[in-house]
Order: C-alpha cells, then structure tokens, then sequence
C-alpha cells in the first residue's frame, strides 16, 4: 500500500534519542534549548522568538491565550481546517466562530469573515491550509488592525516557506509525524512579540516563574512561585533532539523531495480536466499535502479507485461547523462544496519516484 503520509526517520534520529536516553535527561533542558536556537536560525531572523511546545494544537492554545483570548470571547476560524484549530480555541473557554473559505485554495474567505466580527471578537486565527493562502494573509492583518484584534497564524502546513520569516506576526507549527519536519509530537510558536513571548515561556511549564532558564541550565526551580495559569505543555528533550536530527536535513533531503515529487504532480496532473490543482508554491514553501479538487461528482468513484490500486487517500477536511460542538447553526457553502470534491493523493519524503509515477498512471487511468 502506498501510504497518503509518513514519517521520514533514520539513523540521524536514531542517535539522537540516544543521545538524550545516555544523558538521563529526559525531559526539557539542553535540547529544546538547541532546538529553539536552531529554528531561530532556520527562520533567519534575530528579533523572532521561537518556543517549542508540545504539539501545534498547544501553540495555538498559548498564543492565544497570551494575546488575551479568554472566557467568551470569539475567535474567527475557517471552518475548513482540523479540529484542532477550534479545540485549541474553546480550550481557553473562548468561542470558536466558523467562518467559510475560498474553494480555490482553502484560505478563509475575507468578506465572510468581515461580516462576522462582533464586538466580542478578539482574534483572527487563519490557516494555511495545503501551505496555500500566504499571498492572502496581508487582507486578514489589515482587517486585524482596522477592528484592533489579535491575529494567531495556524501554520501547521507551512514549514519551510520561505515568505513566512520575512513577516511579522504571531505563528504556530506543528511537527507531529506526519509534518514537513517532525518530533514525534511538537510544535513551535513564531514571534515577534516580545510580550508573548514572555508569557509562554513559563505558562508552558505550568507557571512556574523562571523555570525554563533553570532547565536550560541543567537546574530546578525548588523555590518555585506563579502568579498567572499555566499548563504542561512544554517539550521534552527526546522530542526536541528528534527535531534538530529533521531540521539538519531539511534543506538537503526532506525539503526537496516534497517540493520534486509535488512538482511531478503538478506537471503530470494539470492537464487532466476533470481536476484542479492547488496553488502550490513550491518556488518558496514545501507542500505539507498535496490535495486535488476532483469535478463532476467523480471524487468517491476516484478515491475507491485509487484505493483498490493500492493508492491511500484522504479527504481534509469535514468541515468544523457540521461537528456536534462547533455546529454554529449556518451554511458556509464553500467549505461545504470543497469537503465533497477534495482528495489528498500521497506526498511525503519516504515516497520513491516509481511511487509517484505509479500514483500518477494510475489517476490518468481512471480518467480515461
């Protein structure tokens, strides 16, 4: 079976875990450090802060809580995005607000979201999905800015564009196995928020004031004290050793094969008429996934096609605003139309060219 994702580990990573286990420190200290430092780097810019976290969805709870979301207050989402986007949001006892989004690439749609800004909104959360949408993203910063709220990027597909460190912004990232880089489970924040920055470091760590310079020194916080919520929700130093043997080389290795294999997608698939292609900029981002628009109600007919060839798909995603906690009670046609036409085909670095090719034959057959 050629599976729809995977992750991309090796001896690098291997060493790396041992690494930590022959240290005997398991959990946050000197490699969550290194980790932040070299993803400082990787994103090019001095005045950013990195803090590495547990998952993306914890990324998404922090930040938003640290730019002051909280109980009833909204938060506008695309409805069309993983259930985490709205979890991380409720779980700060705030309301997530599905808004539609645009057929051609997934973003939120603007003016749907525009409509729904209430004088309970205190953040706008838009997602990258597929990596597309970053062309857009300056309309939703200067709305933002307009109605003096709070914007928090869902970059859980995005690591690796190029235009996304050259921005300002508040921004998370996941690094769960499936993701352009992974920890086993992780994910980061992206800042320029000196405040924010502040918050979390410790919010993090439950709290505990001072107890992320403590374990980045090897030491403890014995003396503890907290004046403010916090959550363990940091990362350990095994996930983060993982991370650092991934991001050495994703430049070299795992970048490149996403960015070749979806580019054999593109120049094979965009001729066939029965699909649409998503823009995907692999000129500067790394496709995370590689979704199809398939027309005249041929996606289930495609998929279980594909399927029987021993081709794994997936459809990204059932739309939040038709799940039992998040039903708003209105339609968002859109990402009602893109959740029953869409299929994700099989992209991550483990694939082989012949895979690529065979899934490739295999499409055209069925549209033959």
């Amino acid at each position: 079976m050629i599976k729809l994702s995977g992750a991309s580990v090796g001896i690098e990573e291997k060493e790396a875990v041992c690494r930590v286990l022959d240290s005997q420190v398991l959990n946050m200290g000197g490699e969550v450090l290194a980790f932040e430092q070299e993803l400082g780097n990787f994103f090019g810019r001095s005045e950013l802060h990195v803090l590495c976290v547990h998952s993306c969805t914890a990324a998404l709870q922090m930040a938003t809580w640290a730019k002051g979301v909280s109980c009833g207050d909204e938060v506008l989402v695309p409805s069309y995005t993983f259930i985490s986007s709205f979890q991380a949001v409720s779980a700060n006892g705030a309301i997530p607000i599905p808004t539609d989004i645009d057929i051609d690439d997934g973003f939120m749609n603007t003016d749907d979201m525009y409509k729904r800004i209430t004088s309970r909104t205190k953040a706008i959360m838009p997602v990258l999905f597929a990596g597309c949408g970053g062309d857009k993203i300056q309309r939703i910063y200067d709305i933002a800015l307009e109605k003096k709220i709070a914007v928090i990027e869902d970059a859980a597909h995005s690591f690796g564009d190029e235009a996304i460190a050259k921005r300002a912004g508040t921004l998370c990232f996941s690094f769960d196995p499936i993701k352009n880089i992974t920890c086993s489970d992780g994910g980061c924040i992206l800042t320029d928020d000196d405040e924010l920055h502040e918050m979390v470091k410790d919010a993090r760590l439950l709290g505990v004031i001072g107890d992320t310079e403590a374990r980045f020194q090897g030491k403890r916080s014995w003396n503890s004290d907290t004046t403010f919520q916090g959550w363990r929700l940091h990362m350990n130093n095994i996930c983060a050793a993982i991370g650092r043997a991934q991001l050495s080389k994703f430049n070299s290795d795992l970048g490149l094969l996403r960015k070749k294999y979806a580019n054999m997608y593109i120049d094979e698939l965009k001729d066939i008429g029965d699909i649409t292609l998503f823009p995907l900029n692999t000129k500067t981002a790394v496709p995370h996934i590689f979704p199809i628009i398939v027309k005249n109600g041929k996606r289930d007919a495609l998929q279980i096609f594909l399927l029987d060839k021993g081709i794994e798909t997936g459809v990204q995603y059932k739309p939040n605003h038709l799940l039992t906690k998040f039903n708003a009670g209105y339609s968002l046609p859109n990402a009602e139309w893109l959740y029953k036409n869409i299929l994700s085909i099989p992209l991550h670095s483990r694939l082989s060219l012949y895979e690529i090719a065979y899934v490739i034959e295999k499409i055209k057959e069925f549209f033959t």
